[in-house]
């Protein structure tokens, strides 16, 4: 495996390890009541936007092309907007189960809308590494229901959000690989989260502004930043790197760490333990992944 395709796993490795911790992080800002998810949503696209175009100033000039302007909004809408505020939404909800098991469907979609807008081909090789994958992942969760605590009855609404959330972020990865591959992840970025605050701060401009700041608990502050800094902003810069270097379907996959790195936190928590089939169920997701990237790519 090339450098530049280690550099790509290694991308979206850490990424979804970030999104895995920022479930908990999610409930605990979600639970407080303190701010709507839409508010939270935009706080969010705020904070990650100000640091991409921060940096946008430190760097060589980059002109996007005006008929691409359309092609990125609809990437911002899919990738983060639809996305993100589903999954806030969706988490009072549904179950840490459910939700974990309707995110699992997303390498699924993503394969099959990459096989019709980029035509990447679907080969027995990666099918089956996805359905391996899959299969381990489930067993996994299911193995672990107490993984991760908050609510314990699932909701229609909390099932439908999580068939958005999955549905949106799978285009995203299927069909945006060719604009985002003409860019810088900077240039990319700070228009995806311009777009994503124009689009959500109408919802919550009222809101924004009549919050007593000051009265917010400090572990809610620092629960909102790791969620701008890293679940944001580091997330969403290391993805796009992803992107350009692997393949759709391979980005996808690795939403399977995000409860394997979960049910971790519980074990060394003392909350969960660790067994021989909670292993052997976790090398099923990798060993999944590394079939899909051994598999035939669209120019072989």
């Amino acid at each position: 495996m090339g450098n530049k395709k280690l550099l790509g796993h290694a991308a979206c490795f850490t990424a979804y390890a970030i999104f895995g911790v920022n479930i908990i992080v999610c409930k605990d800002l979600m639970g407080g009541g303190y701010v709507s998810p839409v508010a939270i949503f935009s706080l969010r696209s705020i904070g990650a936007g100000a640091i991409f175009w921060l940096i946008s100033l430190f760097r060589p000039g980059e002109r996007v092309a005006r008929r691409d302007y359309f092609s990125i909004f609809m990437a911002s809408l899919l990738g983060f907007f639809l996305t993100q505020m589903a999954f806030l939404m969706a988490i009072p909800d549904i179950t840490p189960t459910d939700c974990s098991i309707m995110s699992s469907l997303s390498p699924i979609y993503t394969m099959l809308i990459a096989a019709v807008a980029i035509k990447e081909p679907i080969t027995w090789k990666k099918a089956g590494g996805v359905a391996l994958s899959f299969c381990g992942i489930i067993y996994l969760i299911l193995m672990s229901t107490g993984a991760l605590g908050g609510t314990t009855v699932t909701k229609p609404a909390g099932i439908a959000l999580m068939v958005v959330n999955a549905l949106a972020f799978s285009l995203y990865l299927g069909v945006f690989k060719p604009v985002i591959s003409r860019y810088s992840v900077v240039t990319f970025m700070k228009w995806i989260f311009l777009f994503s605050t124009v689009m959500s701060v109408p919802l919550s401009a009222g809101e924004l502004l009549s919050v007593n700041y000051n009265a917010l608990p400090k572990a809610f502050v620092m629960n909102l930043g790791f969620l701008v800094l890293f679940a944001t902003f580091i997330t969403y810069f290391l993805i796009p790197v992803g992107q350009k270097l692997i393949r759709p379907t391979l980005v996808s996959m690795y939403s399977y760490v995000q409860p394997i790195i979960a049910i971790a936190i519980s074990v060394c928590a003392g909350m969960e333990r660790l067994t021989w089939e909670k292993a052997v169920a976790a090398l099923m997701v990798f060993a999944g992944v590394f079939i899909v990237s051994r598999s035939r790519t669209r120019n072989a």
